[in-house]
């Protein structure tokens, strides 16, 4: 047997019914676009949103079609339920546009924010995967997610619980586990790692990442680990800290950098 015919069973032995990432990268670039006109740069008429609204439905439960084997329910009450739960996705992402401009002082308004900034872009992502994920919807989830990544350089896992005015500045290398709690009103800098104490499979089906409760900020370069490790509220942990155990609200964590002058 060639090795293209090899290839070929062993493909076949392989297909879950995967969807198509093409098609999967169109379905969120689209409705990003559809969510944030200003996106795209165009000013659309009521007329092409009611039919933009109705094609993405039908796109989506498209998408859904080939994973159907794998579903609870059937592809188009699966797209009901997405689609009837976007317009609250929608107000919660432009509450914390809001906040964005609150917090950065280099923020000019909240169309600069949706338009520009990569945090606003993952989180975006993440808010609409994150409801995916809670369907029960395999694969779908972590693909879009994944997008989200590869422009952004954010690493949101769709299972992650974060509450509401979440902010991300700069952004670049974070990464946010799977089983991560994050409350409200956090503020995450670029380079912060929220992950697991190790890796093993047998850890599939428990808390594996850290909580961040209400009002924490977490400087660049911090590591914060462990599924029992609970930053409480209020605490600010500063650049570059490496955490494996627990802090108490309202506290303050920093790493102390031994400076010692060079004799000449």
């Amino acid at each position: 047997m060639s090795f293209p015919e090899k290839l070929f069973h062993r493909m076949q032995s392989y297909d879950m019914g995967l969807p198509s990432p093409k098609q999967t990268r169109e379905f969120i670039d689209s409705l990003i676009r559809f969510l944030f006109p200003s996106r795209s740069g165009e000013k659309l008429k009521i007329q092409h949103l009611r039919y933009e609204w109705e094609r993405l439905q039908c796109v989506f439960t498209d998408l859904l079609s080939s994973l159907e084997s794998l579903l609870e329910k059937s592809p188009e009450d699966l797209s009901r339920h997405f689609f009837e739960a976007v317009p609250h996705i929608h107000e919660q992402l432009l509450e914390e546009a809001v906040h964005f401009v609150k917090c950065d002082p280099a923020a000019k308004n909240v169309e600069e924010v949706i338009l520009c900034y990569p945090g606003y872009y993952a989180i975006s992502i993440y808010r609409l995967a994150n409801e995916l994920y809670r369907m029960k919807i395999p694969v779908l989830p972590r693909a879009i997610s994944e997008y989200a990544h590869s422009k952004t350089g954010i690493d949101i896992h769709p299972g992650a619980t974060i509450g509401r005015h979440f902010y991300i500045d700069h952004g670049t290398g974070i990464v946010i586990g799977e089983t991560t709690e994050i409350g409200n009103n956090v503020k995450i800098y670029q380079g912060v790692t929220l992950g697991a104490m190790y890796v093993e499979k047998n850890l599939q089906n428990t808390k594996r990442h850290p909580t961040i409760e209400d009002n924490v900020i977490v400087y660049a370069g911090s590591t914060i680990l462990g599924g029992d490790t609970v930053i409480g509220h209020n605490t600010v942990v500063g650049g570059n800290v490496w955490l494996t155990e627990s802090v108490a609200p309202n506290s303050v964590v920093y790493h102390k950098a031994d400076v010692v002058i060079k004799n000449n």
